[in-house]
């Protein structure tokens, strides 16, 4: 089972900043989720539609310039990174879960993907783009086919995974409140991969290792990796 780390190591440091991605590559995740806003022609790290409870800042991250955005604390005088910044720093030494909160143009997504694997060592199979946007997923896989999307469900639909493969979809990343067995064979028996959000409590951890999940993003990756090791060595 794969661990993620969800906005980096964000127990440890401030979430979607340089400094929590940093962490959790030093304890080897498997993958790194973050989220990103479109601002002007950037691709911004930062999680929420306003940025008052990650930053010192205040407003809403649409209605802010690049500049603006920059000049924030996001933590331990951190600022927000780009996208670009943060796929410098993995570059390529594991997977990269990419969740759009806010995007128009999605060719600054595709370059910026096709410039990390170019130049920084990710491979396609690396690069995962999730949303709980399913109408810009799709248009996302009709102008990139080869592109990984996660389709984000905070629901148990009634044809539990259907609808991610309709997607075309690589993993359907579910809400570990409403996820059952019965979701996870649904989700494999139709060729995706599943991830949960969002996992720190051994008990759900050692619940989704016996579902066969494919991954969990976790906000303490080093002690979720730890303690799938201890169980995975016990089988």
């Amino acid at each position: 089972m794969q661990i993620f780390a969800h906005r980096g190591a964000s127990a440890e440091a401030p979430e979607n900043t340089l400094l929590a991605i940093a962490k959790a590559l030093e304890y080897q995740v498997d993958g790194i989720e973050i989220d990103v806003h479109q601002i002007g022609q950037e691709l911004v790290v930062i999680h929420d539609r306003w940025v008052q409870r990650t930053t010192n800042g205040k407003g809403l991250v649409a209605n802010l310039d690049f500049k603006q955005l920059r000049s924030f604390d996001a933590g331990l005088g951190q600022q927000v990174p780009t996208l670009w910044e943060v796929m410098i720093l993995v570059a390529g030494q594991c997977n990269l879960n990419i969740e759009i909160k806010g995007l128009q143009d999605t060719s600054i997504l595709f370059s910026i993907m096709a410039k990390a694997e170019q130049e920084l060592g990710f491979t396609t199979e690396q690069l995962i783009v999730s949303s709980f946007d399913h109408h810009l997923l799709s248009q996302i896989k009709t102008l990139k086919p080869e592109t990984q999307i996660g389709a984000l469900t905070a629901s148990k639909p009634i044809k539990y995974a259907e609808f991610a493969a309709e997607l075309g979809a690589f993993s359907v990343n579910a809400d570990m409140a409403f996820l059952d067995e019965a979701f996870v064979l649904d989700a494999h028996r139709r060729g995706l991969k599943v991830f949960v959000y969002t996992v720190d409590e051994p008990e759900d951890l050692a619940q989704l290792y016996r579902w066969n999940v494919d991954g969990v993003f976790c906000n303490k990756p080093r002690a979720a990796k730890n303690y799938i090791r201890s169980i995975s060595s016990q089988k």
